[in-house]
């Protein structure tokens, strides 16, 4: 709606407008606006595209739909247009009345933070990176033990009859899945 119609008339802007009504409003020019929209559409169609009509499950969704969220995330967490920036670097009619009025704005110097502050990231990264290999190891092995266990142990008749395939997966072709899912051999 906001798009192609009006973006006066889009229901979102609406009852956004409801709730931020008691604050003094941020302008915000409406051709990057509209690119960033444009952008957000095309990856909504790609998704449709994707998903819907060619059932495609893989990577490609992946990139698509974090490229979104981070899309997203810098514009509610931080109130960084980046569809905004990539219009200013396609346009050269550079836009005017950016969101937190970045547009007019010459930061002073430094105020990206110092070096030792850069470092600490890096290391607070780096920790992170480790840990998360850590708890995938162990889930690895956790689950490596379990499937060994089960190898080991002699088949249940309760247990047999849990794994037993039901008719409906095995009419869509999905006995394997099942059988993963359900941790059934």
């Amino acid at each position: 709606m906001r798009i192609f119609v009006n973006p006066r008339y889009a229901p979102s802007l609406i009852v956004g407008q409801w709730f931020v009504r008691r604050q003094q409003p941020e302008y915000v020019g409406a051709p990057q606006k509209r690119f960033a929209w444009a952008i957000g559409f095309a990856l909504a169609l790609t998704m449709l595209y994707l998903v819907v009509i060619r059932n495609v499950v893989g990577p490609v969704n992946l990139i698509v739909c974090s490229l979104c969220l981070l899309l997203l995330f810098f514009e509610s967490a931080f109130g960084i247009c980046l569809g905004c920036m990539v219009y200013n670097l396609c346009n050269r009619n550079q836009a005017e009345l950016c969101p937190g009025g970045v547009c007019a704005y010459t930061p002073a110097q430094g105020a990206g933070g110092t070096l030792a502050q850069g470092l600490l990231v890096v290391v607070f990264l780096a920790v992170l990176g480790v840990a998360a290999n850590a708890m995938i190891d162990r889930n690895a092995e956790s689950n490596m033990t379990v499937t060994e266990a089960a190898q080991s142990a002699s088949v249940d008749p309760a247990e047999a009859e849990r794994c037993k395939v039901p008719d409906f997966a095995k009419a869509m072709g999905h006995e394997e899945k099942w059988k993963l899912h359900n941790n059934c051999k």
